[in-house]
């Protein structure tokens, strides 16, 4: 098994500091029109891919601990996982686009722009959205990727 290399969190702090600006760039400058527009190779619409892609930052911490977990268990167990997996990628793709179709209602662009926040995994960085002094935690929930506005 290959050694794992240590993480560099200055270079995830600054991926994640990238797309937040990048994020909010997209929010600022794109018309309503852009957002109802189809997107290129997909059949969602602007608004619903920018969903999709926000939602992937808020649920990847959570599947590295199934990573973690997966990694650890013997082969055959993970070769039966992965083939399950492999099993249910259409109907994983149907419900995948579908729940990104009906998310982007709810969680629109405007709610994005209100509620998005990605944040530094340093210890003590500024809360970006300004809800508390300093996170206070290494990499927690509390200050770790796209959070809302609704944690506190």
């Amino acid at each position: 098994m290959p050694e794992e290399q240590p993480v560099d969190r200055a270079e995830i702090a600054a991926d994640l500091d990238r797309a937040r600006r990048t994020l909010h760039e997209l929010l600022d400058h794109a018309t309503a029109a852009d957002f109802e527009r189809r997107s290129n190779g997909t059949r969602w619409t602007n608004e619903q891919l920018l969903f999709h892609m926000v939602f992937g930052y808020m649920v990847v911490r959570r599947l590295l601990v199934l990573v973690r977990v997966f990694s650890r268990l013997p082969d055959p167990i993970g070769r039966g996982f992965a083939r399950a997996l492999d099993a249910t990628t259409p109907v994983f793709h149907e419900i995948n686009y579908l729940g990104s179709c009906m998310a982007a209602t709810v969680f629109d662009r405007r709610r994005m722009a209100r509620t998005a926040t990605v944040s530094s995994p340093s210890c003590n960085a500024p809360c970006p959205a300004k809800r508390i002094r300093t996170c206070g935690a290494a990499w927690t929930s509390r200050c770790a990727g796209i959070r809302s506005s609704t944690r506190p």
